[in-house]
């Protein structure tokens, strides 16, 4: 006997980001008005709630779809639930964008589905290497994202810290484990944010009138924003 499993519900899951005017674009661009899209959500998809004051409401702002609603959505404006939702935030609202049950990711990154829905539910991911990377690819996530939806970027800028502060060659291996980054591409960024993290320290001494205490808060600057240097250095050598 087969057994459904059926995906729980959390608090988190009735509102995913919903992109408003791209909604209402789609639905102008195809002469419709919200009625014709609130009975194709109704007739196709047994959304029998959804009225036009739905879908203007949606349109306005003022209310957002949750997931099956926005599925639903997707389904009468013919475009994907990622053509409808905002910039992606979390683990989940990725996964959504792409239009896949937890199910699927799960299944092709290789963890158990209920590992897979406690990950997105908590935000930290405890995939391999090789989960990682397959997870990066079938959600089509950059580096950066990849990093921020799975809890890891507060660790990767301890990483980064310590790479330009000491001995940044020791931090290769680490950050390739941690994020799914060209290794090439990485000792070079790594290499670069050290000579001019060092240089930063040595011309604000060298400055007429400089001093230590000068000194130290530039180099806290730059160590503050460590991860936005990381990824632009990253983004501009790839």
């Amino acid at each position: 006997m087969s057994h459904t499993y059926r995906v729980p519900v959390h608090p988190s899951d009735s509102a995913p980001p919903f992109n408003a005017p791209a909604a209402r674009r789609l639905r102008e661009a195809l002469g419709m008005a919200p009625g014709h899209v609130a009975y194709g959500m109704r007739a196709s998809y047994g959304q029998h709630h959804v009225t036009p004051d739905t879908i203007v409401a949606w349109e306005r702002g003022l209310a957002s779809p949750t997931s099956a609603e926005l599925t639903a959505l997707a389904g009468a404006l013919w475009c994907s639930p990622g053509d409808l939702i905002g910039a992606a935030r979390t683990l989940r609202e990725h996964r959504m964008a792409r239009g896949m049950a937890p199910e699927d990711v799960a299944r092709t990154v290789g963890v158990e589905i209920h590992a897979y829905l406690r990950m997105e539910e908590t935000g930290e991911w405890h995939g391999n290497e090789r989960q990682s990377a397959t997870l990066a690819e079938v959600l089509d996530l950059a580096p950066p994202d990849f990093a921020t939806v799975t809890g890891r970027d507060e660790q990767l800028a301890d990483f980064l810290r310590s790479a330009v502060t000491t001995r940044w060659q020791a931090y290769t291996r680490p950050i390739t484990k941690l994020v799914p980054v060209h290794k090439g591409q990485l000792e070079e960024a790594l290499q670069e944010m050290q000579l001019e993290y060092q240089a930063l320290m040595a011309a604000t001494l060298s400055w007429g009138g400089g001093s230590g205490r000068e000194s130290g808060e530039a180099g806290r600057e730059f160590l503050d924003g460590i991860l936005d240097e990381f990824w632009s250095r990253m983004h501009t050598s790839s």
